[in-house]
């Protein structure tokens, strides 16, 4: 019996299938930094395991350990996990959970990668043996009164919506640009305390080695990232010092950590959080759209990719294949914001 591992539905049939399910569903992330041999052998394992249990989601997997995050039926979670830990690598893996809920996958993607987070660093400039010191939420609430430098170890469109107090956001859209930025960034605090944090804490791991390696002595990062320390403060009532929205990337686009709403909207500047792909699927460029501007520019980041979505197929192709029409998405990864200044 030939088995398939991977999805040939589109997504109208995903969707049409994920909301006629009669149950609920839990997104939850983990990772590990671990040797991996027979990655394709253990790609095609947990395909197949996880296919029954209706796992959906996106995983990477490489030589260097696994990074997952995951959407599965609540009544399949503890058999996953007892699934899972039968193998002992993953025994001791760490299980964040989604604050707030919603269609987070379609379908499951299990992609073997050269790296679990795309930094490109030579591996002369980092040892996995050698990270930050892992610090729980009241640890890195106490460092941040106590005056340590907060950085951002995300791409700077995921700290517009939300962020630690103070912390450093760098202007960077590509993991592979992130770790000689912050290097920059930090540069002359080589003995200070430094404060890390990411979406989820993988990012965290190599960068705070990056960071150990070159020079930086008191280097100390969030342990399970945003994910982890929303699910903390909120569980012991804790005033949270991240301020808005945390952004994930699977169909939800984010959760709300607090109520606080630091970004604006790209096209009329107005307070917004609400990240867009633009509807339009020639440019598909991420921006921050409020509801007004939705309906004005029928989901699109611009008048000219509204205008273009409403040409039939056949002209789109024909604009397209003359080159006559540049969108935002051809030159960037997303639209550039007015800087709100709400933390100074």
């Amino acid at each position: 019996m030939k088995v398939e591992l991977f999805n040939k539905k589109n997504k109208k049939d995903l969707v049409s299938q994920l909301r006629s399910e009669s149950f609920d569903r839990i997104t939850i992330s983990f990772y590990k930094y671990i040797n991996i041999d027979n990655i394709e052998i253990l790609r095609d394992y947990l395909y197949f395991k996880w296919t029954k249990l209706k796992v959906l989601g996106r995983v990477y997997i490489a030589n260097e350990g696994i990074n997952a995050q995951l959407s599965l039926p609540k009544h399949n979670l503890d058999p996953f996990l007892k699934q899972l830990k039968q193998n002992e690598d993953f025994n001791d893996l760490k299980i964040k959970k989604a604050l707030i809920e919603g269609e987070s996958f379609y379908k499951l993607n299990i992609k073997i990668k050269n790296e679990i987070v795309a930094y490109k660093i030579p591996k002369n400039e980092y040892d996995m043996n050698i990270v930050g010191k892992h610090f729980d939420y009241k640890d890195f609430n106490d460092a941040i009164d106590d005056g340590a430098t907060v950085i951002d170890i995300r791409n700077y469109y995921e700290g517009e919506v939300g962020r630690f107090q103070n912390a450093i956001v760098p202007d960077i859209d590509r993991s592979e640009d992130l770790l000689p930025e912050i290097k920059k960034l930090l540069k002359g605090k080589e003995s200070k305390q430094i404060l890390m944090y990411c979406t989820g804490g993988i990012r965290c791991e190599k960068a705070s080695s990056y960071l150990i390696k070159n020079g930086f002595k008191n280097v100390n990062q969030l342990d399970g990232g945003i994910i982890k320390y929303a699910n903390d403060i909120k569980k012991n009532k804790v005033k949270s010092k991240f301020l808005g929205k945390n952004f994930v990337f699977d169909n939800r686009l984010g959760e709300n950590i607090t109520n606080d709403i630091i970004s604006n909207c790209h096209q009329c500047n107005k307070l917004s959080n609400s990240h867009k792909n633009c509807n339009n699927s020639s440019c598909h460029i991420l921006f921050i759209q409020c509801d007004n501007c939705e309906i004005k520019y029928r989901g699109s980041c611009s008048e000219k990719c509204m205008n273009f979505n409403k040409l039939d197929e056949q002209d789109q192709k024909k604009f397209l294949k003359n080159k006559e029409v540049i969108f935002n998405g051809t030159n960037s990864d997303r639209l550039r914001p007015k800087i709100n200044n709400i933390f100074k």
